[in-house]
């Protein structure tokens, strides 16, 4: 055997002997957990749910989400439950008057050199859960403690169970307990906007304009983002301005099922009635969580929403937790040594992601402008042949896997 088949022999006794623990068996954490094992590095999986299934109706995997799952093998179970999203529309939410258009299904892809998809969370769930299989998935484990010696962490769950891990990784989502570890307190911020969701058959929607097409329709206080999932049926995000706090601890909270329709009386027909199709019986208050300057404390490792969460106005959420996972997998896989690994997996990721965090939040305020010259001149810049290039394709186009310093920011 050659000396570089020994060293190469020898890494793979070492990755075995790694305990890497991810909390969370979401987008984020079922894409590390495949990838690291991909890269033979064992891995433990924890989630808190008994029986896991996604809370959110839809996903929207745009291109720099879709060439990652290609890469490590979901290529073709992804397009065949998803689908393909050709292009992007805003629209007036009054008039239905089309005020930008960006890319074809075709462009896209050939700009970003993958698809655009949209896709129900569990269909997405199921074929990232189906690809890791059950070994090393403990469901119903919901962590109630965790102790770092400096040696190791011991992770303790509410059933009495307890785990040891080298590495603990922080999958665990939106409202996530590890990042409170790393941080020492819970940083949510209410963003002062609430939705709605829901998904809607497409043979519903008699008066839709492109329905193949991601939309944005745009108006005071508000927006409605939708685009159609995998069976032909339409996907909506109904966004609002919400004067005053979010008073409930839940991040959701039970509404009136025609209290979105009434909030919206007055827009588009084709917008009401999509929104009118799907009884909103929960209103979700929209959070985000500032940027942080470390993901990391002592052996606890942050990813995904527990890491940034951000809002939903770039359709970025699981794009951002799958270029994590792929990112954090190969720094792993590169490099034995821990604490270096995890540095250069926060190098790589953190500026790109605090840039789509403030674009996030900015597009709050862009698309919620009241009528007036700030919402025309907002409207010539959508219009414009070069929004795309402007302030679409460095999120789009990037590809994780590139290690390149810089990469990822316009």
């Amino acid at each position: 055997m050659s000396v570089g088949r020994i060293a190469r022999a020898a890494l793979r006794r070492d990755r075995r002997d790694r305990r890497v623990t991810v909390v969370g068996a979401g987008i984020g954490g079922l894409t590390l957990a495949i990838e690291l094992r991909r890269q033979g590095i064992e891995v433990e999986v924890y989630e808190a749910a008994t029986d896991p299934h996604p809370t959110g109706e839809a996903v929207l995997l745009p291109a720099n989400a879709t060439r990652l799952l290609e890469r490590i093998g979901l290529g073709p179970g992804l397009a065949a439950a998803s689908a393909t999203v050709d292009g992007l529309v805003w629209r007036d939410g009054h008039t239905g008057a089309a005020i930008g258009r960006v890319l074809s299904a075709t462009e896209y892809a050939g700009r970003a050199g993958a698809s655009c998809y949209g896709i129900r969370h569990a269909d997405l769930h199921a074929l990232l859960s189906d690809e890791l299989g059950t070994e090393g998935l403990h469901v119903g484990h919901r962590l109630a403690g965790l102790t770092d010696s400096g040696g190791s962490v011991r992770l303790e769950f509410a059933g009495g169970e307890t785990a040891e891990a080298d590495l603990v990784i922080g999958a665990d989502g939106a409202r996530s307990m590890l990042r409170e570890h790393v941080l020492g307190y819970d940083d949510a911020q209410f963003s002062g906007c609430v939705a709605w969701r829901g998904i809607v058959p497409r043979s519903r929607l008699t008066l839709l304009p492109d329905p193949d097409r991601l939309q944005l329709w745009l108006g005071p206080d508000g927006h409605l983002m939708h685009h159609p999932v995998g069976d032909g049926d339409h996907a909506f995000l109904l966004v609002k301005r919400q004067l005053g706090p979010w008073v409930p601890d839940s991040w959701s909270w039970p509404a009136d099922p025609d209290e979105h329709v009434h909030a919206y009386a007055g827009w588009h027909p084709a917008l009401v009635q999509m929104i009118s199709a799907a009884p909103g019986s929960e209103r979700w208050g929209l959070f985000h969580r500032p940027p942080l300057t470390t993901w990391s404390r002592g052996r606890v490792t942050l990813l995904g929403d527990a890491a940034h969460l951000m809002l939903p106005h770039h359709g970025q959420g699981a794009a951002q937790a799958i270029e994590d996972a792929i990112v954090l997998a190969d720094c792993l896989a590169s490099d034995d040594d821990r604490d270096r690994a995890r540095t250069t997996y926060e190098v790589r990721r953190r500026d790109r992601t605090r840039r789509i965090q403030v674009a996030s939040l900015a597009a709050a305020d862009v698309l919620h402008l009241p009528d007036g010259p700030r919402a025309q001149a907002r409207n010539k810049r959508l219009g414009s042949p070069d929004v795309y290039d402007r302030h679409l394709a460095w999120i789009h186009e990037h590809d994780a896997a590139d290690p390149a310093p810089g990469a990822g920011g316009p």
